[in-house]
């Protein structure tokens, strides 16, 4: 056992209740299976339910890694002042306009939840403010509240709303009254969370999620009526296919949005009638994805289509948008991933990544004439925040790296003129000069270079002594930008570098790092960030038994596939919402998310060939006798996409065949899902704990 855990308590020992499963002529047995409760859709309304048998070895885990980190309570005090104290507390956003009105966000002194306001248009004084929405008041009384959404109607007479209070994203809409501030009757429960507004204003479109929560339906709902008299517009049959409803600037059309990982089909209808049927633009493809953009008389189609890689900007007639009638507007080119297109009166405007780093593109309508807005720092993260309205030609972005704090720009299109609105404060201080960001490229173990992302005070010393935060995700096409994170400041203070691996399946460096990362290729991921790993050591960024591995969802799987790889290359490992019970998940099609995640994983159940490349990396199927380092694994009870029983299972079979390795800690939030805890505050101090972990672990708690 390590020594910065001396003196600990007897572990937890889960029971262990054999199941065996034969799939493929091939038989396991999972001793720990009795972790899943059979009633999890129950669960996650009502945690009252859970298998008491459950509840008690979570609670027995909960107070093992309470008496574990016990001597860190100090320090993690210390962490969450530190990290608040960089947080402007009563901070509010630019507002942004939208006719007559402005709206925009605040917190109040102290506050946990956001309060959403709105102003005449040109007035900023405190007294022109109007909250029309106070989260910490909505959230007074309960353990969780998050507000998924606040979307005013196109009239500015109402605002549509939503909440969850359980943590497990079955979202509940309500309207607001604009003018008297009071909810209306209208109650909309089992949502994902948000909805768009017809055209008269008069109601809404909405995703309404199944017992398995699965968006499987669309409906209008009319203002004033019951719930259960809600239009179905459309139900999508295939449970491997996520769903939403979208509007547009213009307010001309509502968009149906049904895709997973690789192949998407929209279907439009008009948002001044909400009473037509959908209709198809192009039928869905495997393989093929677009999105769509309404502008004015031609929709903008950003898509792959015709083997166009990294994406291709396209434009159909509003009246006739099939894809045989798409026409060229941006050209592929290889290498250059197009991210996200947003339409203007006179402007397009979109985000694209090459070589690892964002840019924002403007092309004028008329004349075809493009340009970039152009930064220079070695590695830095772009926003495109846009604007509420179509007939404009100012935009606005946001700007950070590692070291600069976030500003918050309006440029003009057509002057080209950029106007700085805001820069993040840090009222406790902060100094750039005091730090130094760094883009490096490793060579993994068949010389792709993958990009990394270094944070460091100048005055600490590369000569293998500094401990390392290495963070990592890799999955879904997720690019993990070079963003400020006032957060990791309290690691880089303390003589830590904080680095970010930009491995393979993520889009860091266009689609096909992404494809290079995925399915039957997933290993890469895993062994590129070893190699970051094992670089950063070689070159006396800092040593093996001084790093700590993070990631977070399949981030959590990266690092346990890591720490089954190559446990020797990391000193400790944090896994928050670890997806490492992969197998079993994608087996279980009653879950969420499995249909919806075959085409990123791949299907066990009708494929051998899936099954056994999913077993030979599946993180909970690879724990062995090993020299693991310390490992803290971070669940939610009611998390509906990476389930609680995957951690659970995780630690007690590293802990059953590894009682002398570690230690193994696992820290279960028994009043959230997916994301932790709701507020900011809240969450603060979630990271607090994790920091703290990987201060201990490295001996410099």
């Amino acid at each position: 056992m390590s020594l910065p855990f001396g003196n600990l308590p007897a572990a937890p020992v889960a029971e262990k209740r054999p199941v065996t499963d034969t799939r493929h002529g091939i038989t396991r047995t999972d001793d720990y299976a009795w972790l899943r409760a059979d009633n999890w859709q129950e669960v996650f309304r009502d945690t009252s339910v859970l298998d008491p048998a459950i509840r008690a070895h979570l609670e027995a885990e909960n107070a093992y890694q309470e008496a574990a980190m016990a001597d860190t309570k100090d320090l993690q005090k210390t962490l969450f002042e530190e990290m608040k104290g960089r947080i402007k507390e009563d901070d509010s956003s630019v507002p942004s306009p939208d006719g007559p009105w402005a709206y925009g966000t605040s917190y109040r002194k102290g506050g946990q939840q956001p309060r959403f306001e709105r102003m005449p248009r040109g007035r900023t004084a405190p007294e022109d403010r109007t909250i029309i929405l106070d989260g910490d008041k909505e959230a007074e009384g309960k353990a969780y509240f998050r507000i998924s959404s606040a979307d005013h109607s196109h009239d500015h007479a109402k605002l549509l709303w939503g909440y969850d209070d359980k943590g497990s994203e079955f979202f509940r809409l309500r309207v607001r009254d604009l003018d008297t501030l009071a909810d209306m009757d209208d109650d909309i429960a089992d949502t994902n969370g948000g909805g768009v507004w017809d055209a008269a204003c008069e109601g809404f479109f909405y995703a309404r999620l199944d017992a398995n929560h699965r968006p499987s339906k669309i409906l209008y709902h009319r203002l004033g009526t019951p719930q259960e008299e809600d239009r179905l517009v459309y139900e999508e049959k295939d449970a491997g296919f996520f769903m939403g409803a979208g509007g547009s600037r213009l307010n001309d059309f509502v968009f149906i949005d049904i895709h997973d990982h690789e192949t998407s089909e929209y279907r439009l209808l008009r948002a001044d009638d909400p009473s037509g049927e959908p209709v198809v633009v192009a039928p869905r493809e495997k393989g093929v994805e677009y999105e769509m953009e309404s502008g004015g008389d031609v929709f903008f189609i950003l898509t792959n289509a015709d083997n166009a890689k990294d994406f291709k900007i396209m434009t159909a007639p509003v009246d006739a948008p099939q894809k045989e009638n798409w026409s060229e507007f941006v050209a592929h080119k290889p290498g250059r991933l197009i991210l996200s297109v947003q339409a203007y009166r006179d402007f397009v405007v979109w985000i694209e990544r090459e070589n690892g780093l964002p840019r924002i593109v403007v092309k004028d309508r008329r004349s075809g004439e493009e340009h970039a807005i152009a930064f220079e720092e070695e590695a830095f993260s772009l926003g495109l925040m846009g604007s509420l309205e179509y007939d404009t030609d100012v935009i606005r972005f946001t700007y950070s790296s590692m070291t600069t704090p976030t500003q918050v720009y309006d440029y003009d299109m057509r002057t080209r003129e950029r106007t700085l609105l805001k820069t993040q404060e840090v009222p406790s201080g902060h100094d750039p000069e005091d730090y130094v960001t760094r883009r490096i490229h490793v060579p993994s173990h068949d010389g792709a270079e993958v990009p990394v992302t270094l944070l460091y005070r100048k005055d600490t010393r590369l000569d293998g002594s500094a401990p390392c935060l290495l963070y990592g995700y890799g999955s879904y096409g997720i690019a993990i930008p070079a963003s400020f994170n006032t957060n990791c400041l309290s690691l880089a203070d303390r003589g830590f570098v904080y680095a970010i691996a930009h491995i393979r399946g993520g889009k860091d460096k266009g689609f096909a790092w992404y494809e290079d990362g995925k399915r039957a290729a997933k290993q890469n991921t895993f062994k590129d960030f070893v190699a970051v790993a094992r670089h950063l050591a070689a070159e006396k960024y800092t040593s093996a038994d001084r790093i700590v591995a993070q990631g977070g969802s399949a981030g959590g799987m990266l690092m346990g596939a890591v720490a089954n790889m190559a446990p020797d290359a990391f000193g400790g490992i944090i896994a928050e919402v670890a997806f490492v019970d992969v197998l079993n998940t994608m087996l279980d099609d009653t879950l969420p998310l499995t249909p919806p995640e075959w085409p990123e994983w791949g299907n066990p159940i009708a494929s051998k060939e899936d099954y056994e490349m999913i077993a030979a990396y599946s993180p909970y199927d690879n724990v062995g006798r090993k020299p693991y380092p310390p490992i803290l694994a971070v669940a939610g009870l009611t998390d509906p996409r990476v389930t609680y029983w995957e951690p659970a299972k995780w630690i007690a079979k590293l802990r059953a065949l590894n009682p002398d390795a570690g230690p193994f800690l696992l820290k279960t939030n028994m009043d959230s899902g997916h994301g932790g805890a709701s507020g900011r505050f809240s969450r603060l101090e979630e990271i607090a704990f994790s920091y703290a972990f990987a201060l201990k672990v490295t001996g410099k708690a």
